[in-house]
């Protein structure tokens, strides 16, 4: 299959004011595709702060949302299909940890249902009307439109950590909506996947820094021993994306440095 490029293509990536999603729309900005990003935070502005060398990377625009809302969840959607005409690729990276870390037999209703709702049930819906509204495209006769989705999760989908455990459910819930979506949509065309993300040096992971500094570096918990950035993210995103993969619908790509290898 001929590798696709992004030139005129649009792509919605949400959670992107920073960390993996910011990542993720730097990285589909430099191969030409329009994106639009959002986030819970209102303003353009907050995510120039963060990245004023977007501006000089292609054509992008930024919506607040709170993708845990579905009135929030259908505007977004709508905003996407406004500003573009098109939706080639939908990225869903929003999510949240808990506020406080608290041992399984202590986790609150509260927590369990917040990472619930924003980080699972909210990729569910997106994939839902993403997929409703890629469709409605198609029909629509749009050329040159081979559309496809992403889910990032976690290698917490697998990985067992009892002091944040509603986080591990939310993040395997993930996975499973993958598999799903990739099965319903295989008939209609459109490829589904999910990247795995290990150990990435990101805001969410700044408190717990050093314990993973030591864990890679001194235990060897990933065999490539070092922390994993946004752009070693972003570039299984653009693996999923370039068509070249398509007839693997429901892969997991893995951005873990390794850390998915069983060893002895």
């Amino acid at each position: 299959m001929e590798r696709l490029t992004g030139t005129g293509r649009a792509a919605l990536v949400t959670g992107a004011r920073r960390g993996i999603g910011l990542g993720i729309a730097k990285a589909l900005l430099k191969e030409g595709y329009r994106v639009l990003l959002c986030g819970v935070t209102k303003g353009a502005a907050a995510v120039r702060d963060i990245a004023p060398e977007l501006d000089a990377l292609g054509d992008w625009g930024y919506a607040a949302c709170d993708v845990s809302e579905p009135r929030e969840r259908a505007a977004l959607l709508e905003e996407a299909e406004r500003r573009f005409g098109r939706l080639d690729v939908l990225v869903n990276n929003a999510g949240v940890a808990p506020e406080v870390r608290l041992d399984v037999l202590e986790t609150t209703v509260e927590s369990y249902e917040r990472l619930m709702r924003v980080n699972t049930e909210s990729c569910f819906f997106m994939c839902q009307a993403g997929a409703n509204l890629m469709l409605r495209m198609r029909r629509q006769g749009l050329e040159d439109f081979f559309p496809r989705i992403v889910n990032i999760s976690s290698v917490s989908a697998y990985t067992s950590s009892t002091s944040r455990g509603e986080y591990c459910v939310s993040k395997a819930g993930i996975s499973m909506v993958t598999q799903l979506f990739a099965d319903r949509l295989a008939r209609e065309g459109i490829p589904v996947f999910e990247v795995r993300p290990g150990i990435i040096l990101t805001d969410m992971t700044a408190g717990v820094k050093d314990k993973y500094q030591r864990m890679i570096q001194q235990e060897g918990v990933t065999p490539i021993r070092r922390f994993g950035s946004p752009q070693d993210v972003a570039d299984q995103v653009l693996a999923a994306c370039s068509g070249l993969l398509d007839f693997g619908t429901g892969t997991v790509l893995n951005a873990d440095g390794g850390f998915h290898i069983r060893r002895l």
